[in-house]
């Protein structure tokens, strides 16, 4: 067998550290990002607590030097209380008057402002705030305190106070937080793929060693072990594959020497057989089966059975393990000489009940079967069916050499019956020598293009003239198709079917029964049935109606009279037609024979 590579990214081996790294990195990144959202939210807020304490600190003291009543000192003084405050978190602080006029403001750039209405930033609005805001000039981050400037007493607003502090610095030291611990996140996943893919590997080479011994055990290599290198699930896996690999070698032998054993019992036996898979192939077979068939092992391994033993065109291989348990097959066609074989079918079942296969044993039964069933059937029929009517005729023979003859009202009754028994016997002899015509095939069809609708009539005519004589009362049905069926048949031969068709019905229907007749056509076969009212036929005797000297009531049936041959001379005639004939039966229902012949349609135009 050879070796798949597996490439590494599909390999357990990257799996693992594939999932180590993940794990690591899920964590790390969780860890991480709970971590910097919370130094934010604290550094954010420490700074905003700071400033705005400091901003309230810097408005109360701004309230006592706002109160002086001299004017340029109290500038003085507040332009350096503003400067004093300012550092390198304060961007600006601006105080204004309650009328709106820039008193100070701690940015040199803006000294200009100084004296004038203030209208930066909404801040005459005269409102608290402390908010978070993006810097109109810059576009970064600034944190604005508004806080209102009360005079000493408390009872009066006499200013404001605006103090705009860099909050940008405080969100860039978190980043640079980030940053670092992104690197150091980075650094610390280089180290763990490498660790990832030690420890994969301490994991894989076992596996990867008991892949090799298992290809080699499907080789059928058993020398080699796989190396155990610890006491963890690992090692035990590894002595348990030692183990397994050598009870599999123990078995192979086991079943090698097994194997030699069938191979010698199978050559050195009588009897042919075949073994074949779940599918119906053949597996096996042996030297007497291929003498049988006349055919080689090479030539039929891996064949169909059905094939092989020329069942496909009647039979499924589903069929031989419901159905079959014995076939008799003729091959006598196809070797150019007598050649029946009987097959005997058996399934190959284990004990789970999982059907494995079909074995098939052969015996060539040719002359025994065929100088035993003809003489067993002619002997037992013949005799049995002659038996009858010499009897009777003996008895009244006797009845008259003792006198009767000279009655004059019981001679001839048992002179009428004397006749009627020897009728009967030359009715079966004529019967027999038919039916042996026909199986020797010197039987000739004698065809004509019928009407089969008008020749159907006719023959239900002559029985309804029949009826009316008749006690039982007897009603004919016909169910016909409108159009003209022309067939080539031999009228003789289909009248004899008919009749014999339609007397059973007479016999075996019950007095005002009806007997249903039917004639319809099909794609290509038109078919005639009748059917009756009688008591059925038995489910397990339908294949057996046909059959020569075959009766299901046995004694009613020679109470009625007739040879026993009737419908088996109608399935010959039938078949000599190219047709078939059937029956359908249900018990204490009736039954219905069904015939079907080939029919091709005739243009109107032909007659025209």
């Amino acid at each position: 067998m050879k070796e798949k590579r597996i490439r590494f990214f599909f390999s357990v081996h990257f799996k693992i550290a594939l999932v180590f790294v993940l794990l690591l990195m899920i964590s790390v990144e969780i860890i991480g990002a709970i971590f910097i959202r919370e130094l934010e939210a604290s550094t954010i807020h420490t700074f905003e607590s700071n400033m705005t304490t400091q901003v309230e600190t810097l408005a109360t003291n701004l309230g006592s030097e706002m109160s002086q009543r001299n004017d340029e000192p109290k500038e003085q003084n507040t332009k350096q209380i503003l400067s004093e405050f300012s550092k390198s978190d304060v961007l600006e602080a601006r105080l204004v008057d309650d009328k709106g006029i820039v008193i100070a403001t701690s940015d040199p750039n803006l000294q200009g402002d100084i004296g004038k209405k203030n209208d930066y930033e909404l801040f005459n609005a005269f409102s608290q705030k402390k908010e978070e805001r993006k810097d109109q000039q810059t576009g970064k981050r600034v944190f604005v305190n508004i806080e209102q400037i009360y005079s000493p007493t408390g009872d009066a607003v006499i200013g404001f106070l605006y103090v705009k502090s860099d909050i940008e610095s405080k969100y860039q030291q978190v980043s640079d937080i980030t940053l670092i611990f992104f690197y150091a996140s980075m650094i610390a996943l280089v180290f763990s793929v490498i660790i990832a893919l030690l420890v994969a590997r301490t994991i894989t080479k076992p596996i990867g060693e008991m892949k090799q011994q298992a290809e080699r055990v499907a080789n059928g290599d058993y020398s080699g072990h796989v190396e155990v290198y610890g006491k963890d699930e690992l090692g035990q896996l590894g002595e348990t594959f030692n183990e397994v690999s050598f009870r599999i070698e123990e078995a192979q032998e086991t079943m090698e020497a097994e194997r030699r054993r069938l191979d010698s019992v199978l050559t050195h036996m009588t009897d042919g057989v075949i073994g074949t898979d779940r599918l119906g192939n053949i597996i096996l077979i042996n030297d007497m089966a291929t003498n049988v068939l006349r055919t080689s092992t090479q030539d039929v391994m891996n064949r169909s059975i059905l094939e092989v033993l020329r069942l496909d065109e009647n039979y499924t291989f589903r069929m031989l393990l419901e159905e079959q348990n014995e076939l008799l097959l003729d091959f006598s066609e196809q070797f150019g000489e007598a050649m029946l074989i009987r097959a005997e079918f058996s399934m190959i079942r284990r004990e789970s009940g999982f059907i494995s296969g079909l074995v098939c044993v052969l015996h060539d039964v040719t002359e025994k079967e065929k100088d035993e069933e003809e003489r067993r059937q002619f002997v037992s029929n013949v005799s049995h069916e002659l038996r009858t009517p010499l009897t009777s005729m003996r008895s009244y023979i006797e009845a008259l050499i003792d006198g009767a003859w000279q009655d004059p009202d019981v001679a001839p009754m048992f002179l009428r019956v004397t006749q009627e028994e020897t009728n009967r016997m030359i009715r079966m002899i004529n019967d027999l020598l038919q039916l042996s015509r026909m199986d020797a095939n010197k039987i000739t069809l004698n065809t004509e293009l019928v009407n089969l609708n008008e020749l159907f009539n006719y023959v239900l005519d002559r029985f309804d003239m029949l009826l009316k004589d008749s006690d039982k009362q007897h009603k004919i049905k016909r169910e016909f198709t409108k159009r003209a069926i022309w067939v080539d048949i031999d009228t003789d031969r289909m009248i004899q079917v008919l009749d014999n068709i339609l007397n059973n019905a007479m016999k075996y229907s019950p007095a005002g029964g009806n007997i249903t007749c039917r004639l319809l056509e099909t794609h290509k076969n038109v078919v005639l049935s009748i059917s009756d009212e009688g008591l059925g036929i038995p489910k397990q005797q339908l294949g057996k109606v046909f059959d020569r000297f075959y009766r299901v009531d046995k004694a009613r049936s020679r109470e009625m009279g007739g040879s026993g041959l009737g419908l088996a001379i109608s399935k010959e005639a039938i078949k000599a037609h190219g047709g078939n004939i059937w029956v359908e039966s249900e018990e204490g229902k009736g039954s219905t024979f069904f015939i079907s012949l080939p029919y091709e349609p005739y243009e109107e135009e032909l007659w025209e």
